[in-house]
Protein backbone atom coordinates (compact mmCIF):
# COMPACT_ATOMS: atom_id res chain seq x y z
CA UNK A 1 0.00 0.00 0.00
CA UNK A 2 2.52 2.45 1.07
CA UNK A 3 4.91 1.62 -1.91
CA UNK A 4 1.88 2.49 -4.32
CA UNK A 5 2.51 6.36 -2.98
CA UNK A 6 4.67 7.31 -5.49
CA UNK A 7 2.22 6.77 -8.01
CA UNK A 8 0.65 9.51 -6.41
CA UNK A 9 3.36 12.09 -6.26
CA UNK A 10 4.25 11.70 -9.57
CA UNK A 11 3.68 13.51 -13.05
CA UNK A 12 1.88 17.02 -11.22
CA UNK A 13 3.90 19.88 -11.33
CA UNK A 14 3.27 22.03 -8.50
CA UNK A 15 4.97 25.80 -8.51
CA UNK A 16 6.39 27.08 -5.36
CA UNK A 17 9.33 25.33 -2.67
CA UNK A 18 9.18 21.78 -1.61
CA UNK A 19 6.48 20.82 0.59
CA UNK A 20 8.58 18.39 2.41
CA UNK A 21 12.36 20.35 2.65
CA UNK A 22 11.66 23.80 1.48
CA UNK A 23 13.82 23.45 -1.76
CA UNK A 24 13.16 25.70 -4.26
CA UNK A 25 13.55 25.67 -8.00
CA UNK A 26 13.19 21.90 -8.26
CA UNK A 27 11.23 19.90 -9.90
CA UNK A 28 7.64 18.84 -7.71
CA UNK A 29 4.90 16.33 -7.59
CA UNK A 30 2.16 16.94 -5.64
CA UNK A 31 3.95 19.80 -4.00
CA UNK A 32 7.03 17.30 -3.31
CA UNK A 33 10.77 17.04 -4.48
CA UNK A 34 12.09 13.76 -5.19
CA UNK A 35 14.39 13.90 -2.39
CA UNK A 36 11.07 14.05 0.17
CA UNK A 37 9.18 10.98 -2.10
CA UNK A 38 11.86 9.09 -1.81
CA UNK A 39 11.62 9.47 2.32
CA UNK A 40 8.06 9.12 2.41
CA UNK A 41 7.86 6.06 0.44
CA UNK A 42 10.35 4.59 3.17
CA UNK A 43 8.45 5.44 5.85
CA UNK A 44 6.69 1.89 7.37
CA UNK A 45 4.13 2.28 10.67
CA UNK A 46 5.22 1.21 14.03
CA UNK A 47 3.40 1.33 17.38
CA UNK A 48 3.70 4.48 19.08
CA UNK A 49 2.62 5.59 23.06
CA UNK A 50 3.01 8.66 24.87
CA UNK A 51 5.50 8.57 28.08
CA UNK A 52 3.57 8.58 30.35
CA UNK A 53 0.63 7.54 28.09
CA UNK A 54 -2.87 9.04 29.47
CA UNK A 55 -5.58 7.00 31.04
CA UNK A 56 -7.58 5.46 28.01
CA UNK A 57 -4.90 5.92 25.80
CA UNK A 58 -5.55 3.28 22.90
CA UNK A 59 -3.21 0.93 20.70
CA UNK A 60 -1.74 3.62 18.41
CA UNK A 61 -0.16 3.24 15.06
CA UNK A 62 2.17 6.21 13.26
CA UNK A 63 3.43 6.00 10.09
CA UNK A 64 6.35 8.00 11.32
CA UNK A 65 7.92 10.79 13.83
CA UNK A 66 7.68 14.35 13.62
CA UNK A 67 10.47 15.89 11.96
CA UNK A 68 11.99 15.63 8.35
CA UNK A 69 10.09 15.33 4.93
CA UNK A 70 7.21 13.96 6.73
CA UNK A 71 6.56 16.98 8.84
CA UNK A 72 6.96 19.47 6.63
CA UNK A 73 4.72 17.76 4.53
CA UNK A 74 2.31 18.31 7.29
CA UNK A 75 2.80 21.61 7.79
CA UNK A 76 2.28 22.28 4.43
CA UNK A 77 -0.95 20.63 4.10
CA UNK A 78 -2.12 21.77 7.62
CA UNK A 79 -1.26 25.68 7.60
CA UNK A 80 -0.20 26.49 4.37
CA UNK A 81 -3.10 25.31 2.45
CA UNK A 82 -1.32 22.40 0.39
CA UNK A 83 -4.31 20.69 -0.14
CA UNK A 84 -3.26 18.67 -2.85
CA UNK A 85 -1.06 16.71 -0.81
CA UNK A 86 -4.10 15.11 1.04
CA UNK A 87 -4.07 12.35 -1.18
CA UNK A 88 -0.43 11.12 -0.78
CA UNK A 89 -0.56 11.60 2.66
CA UNK A 90 -3.88 9.86 2.97
CA UNK A 91 -2.14 7.33 1.19
CA UNK A 92 0.35 6.92 4.01
CA UNK A 93 -2.70 7.22 6.94
CA UNK A 94 -4.50 4.15 5.06
CA UNK A 95 -1.05 2.40 5.82
CA UNK A 96 -0.95 3.30 9.55
CA UNK A 97 -5.11 1.52 9.76
CA UNK A 98 -3.93 -1.14 7.86
CA UNK A 99 -1.75 -1.86 10.43
CA UNK A 100 -4.11 -1.73 13.17
CA UNK A 101 -7.55 -3.62 11.16
CA UNK A 102 -7.67 -6.75 9.84
CA UNK A 103 -8.60 -6.95 6.67
CA UNK A 104 -11.27 -9.49 6.84
CA UNK A 105 -13.60 -6.57 8.98
CA UNK A 106 -15.39 -3.84 8.06
CA UNK A 107 -13.16 -1.18 9.55
CA UNK A 108 -14.83 2.70 10.04
CA UNK A 109 -12.50 5.72 10.65
CA UNK A 110 -13.40 8.05 12.99
CA UNK A 111 -11.55 11.31 12.02
CA UNK A 112 -10.43 13.74 15.60
CA UNK A 113 -13.02 16.70 15.17
CA UNK A 114 -11.73 19.81 14.29
CA UNK A 115 -13.02 23.55 15.99
CA UNK A 116 -15.39 25.78 13.73
CA UNK A 117 -12.66 28.35 14.16
CA UNK A 118 -9.76 25.40 12.67
CA UNK A 119 -12.26 24.74 10.22
CA UNK A 120 -12.45 28.30 9.13
CA UNK A 121 -8.81 28.90 9.39
CA UNK A 122 -7.78 26.31 7.60
CA UNK A 123 -10.56 26.01 4.96
CA UNK A 124 -12.44 22.76 5.64
CA UNK A 125 -11.51 20.13 8.15
CA UNK A 126 -8.27 18.94 7.58
CA UNK A 127 -8.42 15.74 9.49
CA UNK A 128 -11.87 14.59 7.38
CA UNK A 129 -10.22 15.37 4.18
CA UNK A 130 -7.10 12.95 5.45
CA UNK A 131 -9.16 10.41 6.34
CA UNK A 132 -11.71 10.23 3.56
CA UNK A 133 -8.56 9.92 1.05
CA UNK A 134 -7.40 6.87 3.52
CA UNK A 135 -10.71 5.36 3.13
CA UNK A 136 -10.04 5.25 -0.93
CA UNK A 137 -6.95 3.89 -0.61
CA UNK A 138 -8.04 1.25 1.71
CA UNK A 139 -10.70 0.27 -0.57
CA UNK A 140 -8.80 0.02 -3.31
CA UNK A 141 -6.50 -2.04 -0.91
CA UNK A 142 -9.48 -4.95 -0.83
CA UNK A 143 -10.85 -3.59 2.79
CA UNK A 144 -14.42 -2.48 3.60
CA UNK A 145 -13.91 0.62 4.85
CA UNK A 146 -15.68 3.33 5.52
CA UNK A 147 -15.52 7.16 7.55
CA UNK A 148 -18.30 8.74 10.10
CA UNK A 149 -17.66 11.65 12.41
CA UNK A 150 -20.16 11.09 15.54
CA UNK A 151 -18.14 13.95 17.57
CA UNK A 152 -18.02 17.47 17.73
CA UNK A 153 -15.44 19.60 19.01
CA UNK A 154 -15.77 23.07 21.05
CA UNK A 155 -13.16 25.57 21.66
CA UNK A 156 -11.07 24.47 25.13
CA UNK A 157 -8.60 26.80 26.62
CA UNK A 158 -4.73 26.33 26.10
CA UNK A 159 -3.57 23.60 28.30
CA UNK A 160 -0.15 24.31 28.17
CA UNK A 161 0.20 24.86 31.94
CA UNK A 162 -1.47 21.77 32.57
CA UNK A 163 -0.38 18.70 33.62
CA UNK A 164 -1.31 15.06 32.02
CA UNK A 165 -4.35 14.70 33.94
CA UNK A 166 -5.51 18.27 33.46
CA UNK A 167 -4.94 18.01 29.48
CA UNK A 168 -7.10 14.72 29.39
CA UNK A 169 -9.72 16.52 31.42
CA UNK A 170 -9.67 19.91 29.16
CA UNK A 171 -10.05 17.58 26.07
CA UNK A 172 -12.81 15.13 27.53
CA UNK A 173 -14.75 18.59 28.33
CA UNK A 174 -14.03 19.87 24.86
CA UNK A 175 -15.58 17.11 22.98
CA UNK A 176 -19.88 16.44 22.17
CA UNK A 177 -21.31 13.45 20.88
CA UNK A 178 -23.64 14.37 17.73
CA UNK A 179 -26.98 13.88 18.16
CA UNK A 180 -26.68 11.87 15.16
CA UNK A 181 -24.94 9.23 16.63
CA UNK A 182 -28.34 6.90 17.32
CA UNK A 183 -29.39 7.47 13.90
CA UNK A 184 -25.71 6.02 12.87
CA UNK A 185 -25.81 2.97 15.60
CA UNK A 186 -29.70 1.92 14.24
CA UNK A 187 -27.92 2.05 10.47
CA UNK A 188 -25.63 -0.73 11.54
CA UNK A 189 -22.79 1.44 9.97
CA UNK A 190 -20.47 2.10 12.83
CA UNK A 191 -20.17 -1.56 13.05
CA UNK A 192 -16.87 -3.38 12.65
CA UNK A 193 -13.43 -2.18 13.47
CA UNK A 194 -13.31 1.13 15.23
CA UNK A 195 -9.91 3.52 14.27
CA UNK A 196 -9.78 6.90 15.48
CA UNK A 197 -7.49 8.89 12.67
CA UNK A 198 -4.96 11.95 14.04
CA UNK A 199 -2.21 13.68 12.28
CA UNK A 200 0.10 14.36 14.74
CA UNK A 201 -0.06 12.16 18.71
CA UNK A 202 2.06 14.30 21.12
CA UNK A 203 0.75 13.75 24.67
CA UNK A 204 -1.96 11.80 24.00
CA UNK A 205 -4.70 13.63 25.55
CA UNK A 206 -6.56 13.87 22.26
CA UNK A 207 -6.95 10.38 21.38
CA UNK A 208 -7.39 9.20 24.84
CA UNK A 209 -10.67 11.81 24.98
CA UNK A 210 -11.70 10.55 22.11
CA UNK A 211 -11.71 7.04 23.13
CA UNK A 212 -13.65 8.01 26.28
CA UNK A 213 -16.19 10.04 24.94
CA UNK A 214 -17.31 6.78 21.87
CA UNK A 215 -17.10 4.47 24.83
CA UNK A 216 -19.42 6.42 26.38
CA UNK A 217 -21.49 6.37 23.05
CA UNK A 218 -21.33 2.12 23.34
CA UNK A 219 -18.60 2.70 20.47
CA UNK A 220 -15.53 0.69 21.80
CA UNK A 221 -11.93 1.90 19.60
CA UNK A 222 -9.78 -0.99 18.48
CA UNK A 223 -7.10 1.68 18.15
CA UNK A 224 -5.62 4.57 16.56
CA UNK A 225 -3.68 5.57 13.49
CA UNK A 226 -1.93 9.15 13.15
CA UNK A 227 0.66 9.96 10.63
CA UNK A 228 2.98 11.30 12.46
CA UNK A 229 4.70 10.94 15.97
CA UNK A 230 6.78 13.80 18.48
CA UNK A 231 10.06 12.42 19.34
CA UNK A 232 11.49 10.68 21.84
CA UNK A 233 8.04 8.43 21.89
CA UNK A 234 8.60 5.59 19.75
CA UNK A 235 8.02 2.06 20.62
CA UNK A 236 11.40 0.06 20.72
CA UNK A 237 10.95 -2.88 18.42
CA UNK A 238 9.94 -6.17 20.12
CA UNK A 239 8.65 -4.05 23.15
Amino acid sequence: MVAALLGELADLVLPGACAGCGAERVRLSYGTCAACVTALEALRPYATAPSPSPAGFPPCVTVGSYAGSLRGALLAYKEKGRHRLARPLGALLAGAVAAVAPRDRPVVLLPVPSTAAARRERHGDHMARLTDHAVRRLRTAGYTATTVQPLRALPKPDSTSLDAAGRLISAVNSLRISPRISVLQRGGRIRGTLVVTDDIVTTGATLAAVARRLEEADMQVTGAAVLAATQLRRTAPGN
